[in-house]
């Protein structure tokens, strides 16, 4: 790759990439590139083609794995070597979307229940009650709980985008309560090392912990908080723009889902079998 790999990493510098989809993209690159054991400007279309297929048929990789090599190299391609990209000739692979199981109120409630740590009940209050992936969860700093707006500001989220999502009341009290007993100075939910945020795989091992410990048996992770938070939003009758908002979504289409996991109406409809059997 050499002059290329500089050339790529330069221009998503420019553009802005987060460092994650910065390492993601180089990484595909590189192994499309070592899969065939070419320079890359000798590779083209057909051999895009069967990469991508390979990725499907011989590694079962899933479509969002597929995506993310199909985004990287059509970046590399059209940016980095200035090449034409035929989408007729390389589409973009379809995602079959399937629905995310949710938790509803009563079993977010049991998870809450479930955690003794002051420290991890309040990480996992704050991932729901603010609709936050967990990776913007950990990032939090003391000086984004903005109590006199009843907001929080999420720094440099995904997309490196900045955003406020809503504070809840009750969060708010059990910030307090949790700051009164920590005392955290900059990260608000620091880790083991005092200087460095607490990780994400520990917070996820403390949801799988609640959820064993609450007898949840749904096929859930602490990410169906956030899809809980969107969902029970509207069922409260929020507008699913302002819910756009409040997740960080680029698109209404990826926040509309959620429209199909409402359980509003759902309850009064009434079934034609309790008509026929008594």
């Amino acid at each position: 790759m050499g002059k290329y790999r500089d050339a790529m990493l330069m221009e998503m510098r420019l553009k802005g990439f987060s460092p994650k989809t910065v390492k993601a993209y180089l990484e595909n690159v590189r192994a499309f590139v070592s899969y065939y054991g070419k320079s890359p400007v000798q590779l083209g279309e057909e051999e895009i083609r069967g990469y991508l297929h390979y990725l499907f048929a011989q590694r079962g990789s899933s479509y969002s794995t597929v995506n993310i090599a199909y985004s990287a190299l059509r970046f590399f391609y059209t940016k980095t070597l200035r090449r034409e990209w035929n989408v007729e000739k390389i589409p973009r692979p379809h995602d079959r979307r399937r629905l995310p199981t949710l938790l509803d109120t009563s079993e977010v409630k049991r998870i809450f229940e479930a955690v003794a740590n002051l420290k991890h009940r309040t990480i996992l209050m704050t991932i729901y009650s603010a609709g936050l992936r967990v990776s913007e969860a950990v990032h939090l700093k003391v000086g984004d709980i903005d109590s006199k707006r009843m907001q929080i500001r999420l720094d440099q989220a995904k997309g490196n985008k900045d955003r406020y999502t809503i504070l809840s009341e009750v969060l708010l009290r059990v910030l307090r309560h949790y700051w009164r007993f920590y005392q955290p100075r900059y990260w608000l939910f620091p880790g083991r090392i005092p200087d460095q945020p607490i990780s994400i795989s520990a917070i996820q091992r403390v949801f799988r912990r609640a959820k064993q410990d609450a007898g949840i048996v749904k096929s859930v992770s602490v990410h169906t908080l956030r899809h809980s938070f969107a969902t029970h939003m509207l069922d409260l009758g929020v507008d699913v723009f302002r819910i756009q908002k409040l997740l960080g979504h680029s698109s209404i289409k990826t926040t509309r889902v959620y429209i199909h996991l409402q359980n509003q109406g759902m309850k009064q409809l009434v079934n034609p079998l309790d008509g026929l059997v008594d």
